[in-house]
């Protein structure tokens, strides 16, 4: 019997896939425990169209990405954090990812989660720097950060 899977079976199949298992499994344990689903042409035809809306969700935040990407990488966004600084320009203390990401919302109003800037180490001296954001798993922007004196 055919069956389309609702969730993974270990060993089984995964979720979404159409397997032909026998008719004592899919009836006495996938059907009710709702891990499967008899794969007649509805329901192939429901899965396809699911699959269908997935891809064009995906789509749709891939160019929501290079659009926020584009507007990121532009010559007049340069984020400016104020920090208290030595005499030998070094700061006191330093500039997390989180300081980054309030700034960026405070003046640009684009929020950005804080796990999303792929800031190596924090930023510990004043001047430019480039800092890389992960916004999509295909589409990482460069954001120019600039440390002032306070």
């Amino acid at each position: 019997m055919k069956v389309i899977f609702l969730q993974d079976v270990k060993g089984k199949g995964k979720e979404g896939e159409v397997k032909d298992v026998p008719n004592g499994y899919a009836q006495n344990y996938l059907f009710k425990n709702n891990l499967a689903k008899e794969a007649n042409q509805g329901n192939v035809a429901e899965m396809r169209g699911k699959e269908q809306a997935q891809e064009q969700k995906e789509a749709e935040n891939l160019r929501e990405a290079q659009n926020l990407k584009n507007t990121l990488e532009d010559e007049n966004t340069v984020v400016e954090i104020p920090a208290k600084v030595g005499e030998d320009g070094r700061l006191f203390g330093s500039v997390p990812s989180k300081q980054i990401a309030q700034a960026l919302n405070k003046q640009y109003q684009i929020k950005v989660d804080k796990r999303k800037i792929e800031l190596k180490e924090p930023i510990r001296s004043i001047g430019f720097t480039d800092v890389p954001v992960k916004l999509h798993p295909e589409v990482t922007a460069d954001i120019k950060v600039h440390v002032v004196e306070e």
